[in-house]
Order: structure tokens, then sequence, then C-alpha cells
């Protein structure tokens, strides 16, 4: 998502991930993590009676595989500043395949040289549906930090 120092950053932006597929294991393996093992998730049979027909991936399970398909440089991207207007806007299912797709919509300098970069943050999948979409921000470093033998990252 943000590969290079801030002052560097331009609005406009776009970049666009690889796909991933959703699989059973995401979806078994995210309710043991959060404990969300409601049944639209977990239980096929009672998913089977509810408007949808079948399970649902989990929203905040969409989120972070999303904003992970895009890598950050942790040479730059000095924080996670933070999400706003995050909303599901369609269901996401076992076997869905979803790419990320972000542009930069803001560029805020502060004194110290770094600054906050936010971007529109999207989630699709193989339809071409969005199936999220938040705005996505962070602190990014105004030069890059390099890695020596005894210094790390910071």
């Amino acid at each position: 998502m943000i590969d290079r120092p801030f002052p560097e950053l331009e609005i406009g932006e776009v970049k666009r991930s690889r796909g991933r597929t959703l699989t059973e294991t995401d979806v078994v393996n995210f309710c043991m993590l959060t404990g969300n093992w409601l049944e639209i998730h977990a239980n096929a049979e009672f998913a089977k009676a509810t408007s949808q027909g079948e399970r649902i991936v989990q929203g905040s399970l969409i989120f972070s595989i999303v904003n992970a398909l895009l890598p950050f440089d942790s040479s730059v991207v000095q924080v996670f500043y933070g999400v706003d207007r995050l909303r599901f806007l369609k269901p996401s299912f076992i076997g869905d395949t979803v790419w990320a797709h972000s542009k930069i919509t803001e560029l805020k300098p502060r004194a110290d040289g770094t600054g906050i970069a936010t971007c529109e943050l999207q989630g699709l999948n193989q339809r071409g549906e969005t199936v999220m979409r938040c705005d996505f921000s962070l602190l990014v470093r105004a030069t890059r930090l390099l890695a020596t033998d005894n210094t790390p990252f910071s």
C-alpha cells in the first residue's frame, strides 16, 4: 500500500493486490482466535435457513485479509494510524476470492517531517463487487529507515 517515504507520495496513486481465496480454514481459525462463533459463520445447517443460504465470512476477517493483501514497507511505515468509515457492502462466502484496491486520498504533513497518508481501501470479489470499503490511515516516515546488522527497525 505504502512503499515510499511521505514526501514521495502523491494523492491519486492506486495499487491493486494479488487475489486471495477465502477458505474454511480461515473461517474456523478466525472463530478460534476471536471467539466469534456466531452460527452464521460456524454452523452450516443454521446458515442454510438464513437469507444468504450459506455461511458468511466474518467482516472483521475480510478487513484483516484485505488490508494485508497490499504489502507495507516497514522501512517507511511507522505505525497504523486508524481506520474510518468501515463498511461491509456485500457478504463474502467460503470459496470467494478477494483483491485489495487502494487509492491515496489525503496526505497530511506533520511538523517532524512524517505525515499521515490516508487511502480509500476497497475489498473486491471475483464478481467485481465491492464487499468492503474504508478510509485507512498510516503514519509514514519522511525518510527510509535502513536496517544494519546491529540496529533493528524502530
